[in-house]
């Protein structure tokens, strides 16, 4: 794999300057949204490309005066900033953090030590990664870092890890500020692409795919041999302001704006599906590339029909899954209280009325926190 970072030469200039990097094929390396190329080897033609004039230029401009060996990339035409450190190279900390020890780069991540050590562009893991593992990456919130979400009363009374927006605002004249993790509101879709090489490619790159917020999705296989889309993701009528019951986008946002605001409560009953519907996926991956890989020694346009219908087969039973889930979510939660279940089913009494309902309350957390704020105010007499 490779990675290239490139930057337009202004609105004075055509063109752009480039660098390109060859990622070694035991490493991983992350990105996110800032540019991460520093130094580079420009000798080594086999592994590193780039423009002709990606130096020269900066000399022009004036962003670098040094040695041609000394030259660095981001730091002459993108060098992180503390947004550029915090919002962003943080997502990159934390992705690695997942597969070996980042520690020593944290003040870096953090963004307030000036001249803390840069990351590295990429790091050996310390395992070899799998495409469950890169999904749990996509729905990454921090947890069990300094970065964490759920530490502070940001998140709500039921510890949300999501933040509004915009990621900056003041408070009496200071400049404050949201962490942005990797998993967020606003994502449109994410996906995981894998790609095997030793495979026909009708077989070999499959997306995994989900239409909102990582966290809040089941990841479907779409075949890269598709040429008719789901209709879920693909939905006739369906538009930035125009809901559909038949459009995974609206039917996942619906959900999962659902549980964002009583994530501690809620988002267990989210995750029991969407991990069970992902489950079965990559527990019958095999069988369908086998009877794929049948097909495809006889026709590999009969191959290609057969993933196509399945990967549509699939993203369909997740929107109707889905839809299941939000019916049992409005009914489970409705107005702050929990309903009771027993086998799958929610209680009645004898009458057949609803059974007497749960109400959970504060977490404890919340409730110091809120007494705390309030003083005597809430106490009893």
């Amino acid at each position: 794999a490779w990675i290239m970072e490139m930057i337009g030469k202004g609105p004075s200039n055509k063109g752009a300057v480039w660098v390109a990097i060859r990622i070694p094929d035991n490493a991983i390396c992350a990105h996110a949204n800032q540019s991460r190329i520093t130094t580079f080897n420009q000798k080594d033609k086999k592994n590193v490309l780039y423009s002709k004039d990606v130096i020269s230029f900066a000399r022009e401009k004036g962003f670098f005066t040094g040695k041609d060996a000394e030259f660095s990339f981001n730091a002459a035409y993108a060098a992180p900033d503390f947004s550029g450190r915090r919002y962003c190279e943080a997502r990159v900390w934390s992705f690695f953090n997942h597969f070996g020890d980042m520690m020593p780069y944290l003040d870096y991540a953090m963004g307030k030590v000036p001249n803390a050590e840069p990351m590295p562009l990429w790091i050996v893991p310390n395992h070899k990664v799998s495409v469950q593992e890169v999904e749990a990456c996509m729905r990454d919130h921090y947890e069990g870092t300094p970065f964490a979400l759920d530490q502070d009363m940001g998140g709500g009374i039921w510890e949300m890890p999501y933040r509004p927006t915009p990621l900056s605002f003041e408070v009496d004249g200071k400049k404050c500020f949201n962490e942005r993790p990797t998993s967020t509101q606003q994502t449109g879709f994410s996906y995981v692409s894998q790609m095997r090489s030793w495979l026909p490619r009708e077989v070999g790159g499959c997306l995994w795919w989900g239409n909102d917020d990582g966290n809040m999705v089941a990841y479907t296989p779409i075949y890269c041999c598709n040429t008719v889309q789901p209709e879920c993701y693909n939905t006739p009528g369906a538009d930035a302001v125009t809901f559909s019951m038949d459009n995974a986008y609206w039917v996942c946002n619906w959900v999962s704006n659902m549980v964002y605001p009583r994530y501690s409560q809620m988002f267990p009953s989210l995750k029991e599906v969407r991990d069970s519907l992902e489950n079965s996926y990559f527990v019958n991956q095999k069988s369908i590339e086998d009877r794929a890989l049948e097909l495809y020694k006889e026709s590999p346009a009969s191959a290609q029909q057969f993933l196509n219908k399945y990967s549509n087969e699939k993203a369909q039973q997740m929107l109707e899954r889905w839809k299941q889930l939000a019916y049992y979510l409005i009914v489970k939660y409705n107005d702050m209280a929990v309903k009771p279940e027993k086998d799958g089913k929610f209680e009645r009494t004898p009458e057949g009325l609803g059974a007497k309902v749960k109400r959970p309350g504060f977490p404890e957390s919340y409730a110091r926190r809120l007494i705390k704020e309030t003083g005597d105010k809430l106490l009893q007499p």
